[in-house]
């Protein structure tokens, strides 16, 4: 089926504008994964800042490190 130079403008039209949105999605996807990259990098910060003073208290307590047992555990597995 052939098409008329009316159609096939509409559909280069629809291409051409379709490709944009898709490249501005795939920007915002980009940005959105750089943002919860630099989230999770925060967080994973807190967390080993969290676990140094939980493991100092324990030494200084005498008590055992509930949570090196749980380390242990999880490199067994």
């Amino acid at each position: 089926m052939s098409l008329t130079d009316q159609q096939r403008n509409f559909y280069d039209n629809t291409r051409q504008v379709t490709k944009q949105e898709i490249d501005e999605l795939d920007r915002q996807i980009e940005e959105e994964l750089a943002k919860v990259k630099d989230r999770l990098a925060e967080l994973q910060a807190a967390k080993k800042a969290a676990r140094q003073m939980y493991d100092a208290a324990c030494l200084r307590l005498g008590v055992a490190n509930e949570l090196e047992d749980q380390d242990e555990e999880a490199a067994e597995v």
